[in-house]
């Protein structure tokens, strides 16, 4: 399976926009490579020689939505300046368990593979939640206790399976509205 920005879903396409489906378990073989491929993409696509040689967006996630695959199925990665994982997730039917009152945004908005115009505003979203889903990395179920960036990245990775993208959490009328006791992550 080839994924790049040429076969990634953009917004334009309606197909984003469905529900995906839980994914049968134990995972078949099928979803595991499809896990998989999703996963090399995120690492490749931060390494500036090969997402050049191989048309990719930098990404820290994707969901299988974004290649045309209604499934509950995310790849994630989180690397240092340095180029260094901080931690890496294949999940499969993540939820989130339980999440914070307190709100948090990025300074800088949020991205998407599947966004080609910039949308900019504040996307808030729980500072701090729980995620339970199957990583097969680990190949166990998994609790993931996450704040500040990667509960943003887990959310907005959640949020595909529910058809919703970052743009429709933005303010219309006022983007840059500050929710009082926000967090801002620079």
């Amino acid at each position: 399976m080839l994924i790049n920005n040429d076969t990634i879903i953009k917004d334009s396409d309606e197909l984003i926009r469905r529900k995906s489906a839980d994914v049968e378990m134990p995972v078949s073989a099928e979803d595991r490579d499809i896990l998989m491929q999703m996963l090399k993409y995120v690492d490749e696509s931060t390494i500036p020689e090969l997402a050049e040689e191989k048309n990719l967006r930098p990404a820290v996630g994707i969901s299988a939505i974004q290649i045309g695959i209604p499934k509950k199925l995310t790849a994630i990665i989180l690397k240092d300046e340095e180029g260094k994982k901080i931690c890496e997730y294949a999940l499969v039917n993540p939820k989130i368990i339980s999440n914070s009152i307190e709100k948090a945004c990025l300074a800088a908005g949020e991205g998407c593979l599947s966004v080609v115009e910039d949308h900019e505003g504040y996307v808030y979203r729980s500072a701090r939640v729980k995620v339970k889903a199957y990583d097969i990395l680990q190949e166990k179920e998994i609790v993931i206790k996450a704040d500040g960036y990667l509960a943003i990245v887990l959310q907005h990775e959640l949020d595909h399976f529910k058809g919703i993208l970052f743009y429709d959490h933005i303010n219309p009328k006022d983007p840059f509205h500050r929710e009082n006791d926000a967090l801002i992550i620079e």
